[in-house]
């Protein structure tokens, strides 16, 4: 059977299926949890400082709705694919603000002539876990991305470019707040601090090359009348 459509689980009428533990088995409520098909949250150039953030929301409703993690996984390719071939991977910063934590869940039957032979049971029972999902609300931000201001317009058309992976509407806003993106990823923060400390090494092996110069040319002065005395 292959991939049934995404409106057949953007309802949110049940409660949320999240809970998972890890380390104690007894409190394990669900059993076993379907791999994630989502890979990256932060692509493009994290180090750069940009002007201009660009948010894409979803227009849920007062339900909300939910988004399987394989279509948040395609949303994400277009639009770093848009991106990179737009404006170039290092003149932006892409960001995915969810993520799957609610497990969805299915009691698959057999449809057709015979089917009450093969398949048994309840016909609305828990089911077995088969796939992950976010669950979003209304207006929520789903991806960011930071650019510069020329650059505003293209990346506005490449967030739109996922709206075929959503079953909810989408928008798009501009705004100046960049820290509203939240944290970057910790390899680039460690590169930002890897550079500042670099500038300040170098800014001191400049201080002390200037002293240096300044007492060398201090030590000539000094020889130079010096010499001049003696010659009186």
């Amino acid at each position: 059977m292959g991939l049934r459509p995404g409106h057949c689980y953007s309802s949110t009428k049940d409660r949320a299926n999240t809970r998972h533990a890890v380390r104690v088995q007894k409190r394990d409520y669900i059993g076993a949890v379907p791999g994630l098909r989502t890979r990256q949250w932060n692509m493009g150039n994290g180090i750069k400082e940009f002007d201009k953030i660009i948010d894409l929301k979803l227009k849920t409703g007062p339900h909300g709705i939910q988004i399987r993690d394989n279509a948040i996984e395609s949303a994400r390719l277009i639009i770093n694919r848009h991106l990179v071939t737009g404006l170039g991977k290092d003149n932006f910063f892409l960001k995915l603000r969810v993520y799957p934590h609610h497990i969805l869940r299915e009691n698959k039957q057999a449809q057709g002539a015979g089917a009450d032979r093969v398949s048994k049971g309840m016909s609305h029972c828990f089911g077995k876990s088969m796939g992950r999902a976010a669950r979003m609300r209304d207006e929520q931000t789903i991806f960011s991305a930071l650019v510069m201001n020329e650059d505003v317009e293209k990346a506005k058309k490449a967030l739109l470019t996922a709206t075929s992976r959503f079953t909810c509407e989408v928008t798009v806003s501009v705004s100046d707040d960049i820290a509203s993106i939240g944290t970057k990823p910790k390899k680039t923060r460690d590169m930002r601090k890897t550079e500042a400390e670099e500038k300040a090494e170098e800014e001191k092996e400049d201080e002390t090359k200037a002293e240096e110069e300044k007492e060398a040319e201090k030590s000539k002065d000094k020889k130079t009348a010096d010499k001049k005395e003696k010659k009186k």
